[in-house]
C-alpha cells in the first residue's frame, strides 16, 4: 500500500511539470491521498481530527510552512524535480535556475 502511494505521489509530482495543469485539482488529489494514507495508519481513527493543508509559493529556491505545519511535498519552477526538505518546514529546490518554489504544508487539527 505504501509503495502504491509513493508511486502515485511521484506521478503527481511529474504532472506538475506539464504546462496547463490545474493546481486546485492537484491540491485536492494530494489532500485526499494523504488523508487516505493517514487513516490507514491509525489503529483507532479519531473522527474529530482533521488534516489541513495549504500550498505556500515563493520566488527563489526556498519556501517555508507557517508555524505548526510541516512540509509534505515540494514543487519547483522550470520543471526542476530535484528538491529536499530542510528542518521539516522548508522546501529547497536544488536546480541551478529556479524562479519559484512551492511547499505543500499540512497539520492535524
Amino acid at each position: 500500500r505504501m509503495k502504491t502511494t509513493c508511486c502515485f505521489l511521484l506521478l503527481i509530482l511529474l504532472q506538475l511539470m506539464i504546462p496547463g495543469t490545474a493546481p486546485c485539482s492537484l491540491d485536492f488529489i494530494l489532500d485526499t491521498k494523504i488523508k487516505e494514507t493517514l487513516s490507514g495508519l491509525e489503529l483507532h481513527p479519531s473522527p474529530t481530527r482533521r488534516l489541513s493543508c495549504v500550498s505556500v509559493k515563493n520566488s527563489g529556491r526556498l519556501s517555508s510552512c507557517p508555524a505548526g505545519m510541516i512540509v509534505t511535498g515540494c514543487a519547483c519552477g522550470y520543471g526542476c524535480g530535484s528538491w529536499d526538505i530542510q528542518g521539516e518546514t522548508t522546501c529547497h529546490c536544488q536546480c541551478s535556475t529556479i524562479d519559484w518554489t512551492t511547499a505543500r504544508c499540512c497539520h492535524l487539527t
